[in-house]
């Protein structure tokens, strides 16, 4: 796994990294100067626009630190450079995360295994970066006629479109999971464990409503998943 790293970290890997992350910088800078300047045609006072900048940039703070938690394990087995190209386009840890092992099995390997070869590695950028296009493509080409779609769906029923979201996710990380916890009685407390966490967080947070807690979840399950896999490392 270390020659791998060396590769996933190489200068190459950094400098496509950087024009990507710049690229994003300078769309949200538009995206600000636009805002900014469209301001007085909503009413918008200059006050008014810095406030909604300043919490805007607060409440993302919260999400990031969410963020963070995995992007650590997920450095430990890609790289730096790949990470951040796709947390920096796609902003979802829990997806790549899922994409990168979905490449790995789809080679015939663990992600992070010992023996983890460089083509194994091609196949989870492939993955990670097919998997986000898809996404990108789909906005550009549709965004326009989204809405009339959103509203004839929700004419129909407003839900679907949730319940779908939601199906595939959990389909995802059930699959995903399932593999590791039928590795041995430790990997199983810890799937449970951490399911149950993220349940209850879940619900505390709509409860409360905590946004905050709900972009956490994912991050504080798999901290109390992990150590509670350690833990019973003592007892089975």
């Amino acid at each position: 796994m270390g020659d791998i790293l060396q590769i996933a970290n190489s200068t190459a890997f950094w400098i496509f990294a950087f024009i990507i992350v710049a690229i994003v910088a300078f769309q949200a800078i538009i995206f600000l100067w636009i805002a900014a300047r469209s301001a007085p045609e909503a009413d918008l006072t200059k006050q008014e626009v810095k406030t909604a900048i300043r919490a805007g940039f607060i409440s993302s703070i919260g999400p990031s630190f969410g963020i963070a938690i995995v992007l650590i394990s997920l450095i430990a087995l890609i790289g730096s450079p790949i990470t951040l190209m796709r947390i920096g386009i796609i902003g979802s840890a829990a997806t790549e995360s899922s994409a990168a092992s979905i490449g790995a099995s789809a080679f015939g390997v663990e992600l992070g295994a010992e023996n983890f070869p460089i083509e194994a590695l091609a196949a989870v950028m492939w993955t990670m970066f097919l998997g986000g296009t898809g996404w990108l493509i789909f906005t550009m080409v549709f965004t326009k006629s989204m809405g009339k779609t959103q509203e004839k769906i929700q004419k129909r029923n407003p839900k679907i479109m949730a319940s779908v979201a939601l199906a595939a996710m959990l389909g995802a990380f059930a699959y995903l999971a399932s593999q590791q916890m039928v590795n041995g009685p430790n990997h199983t407390v810890a799937g449970v464990v951490a399911l149950a966490a993220m349940v209850a967080m879940m619900k505390f947070a709509d409860h409360r409503d905590i946004s905050w807690l709900k972009e956490w979840a994912l991050g504080f399950a798999l901290l109390i998943g992990m150590t509670t896999g350690y833990l019973t490392t003592f007892i089975m």
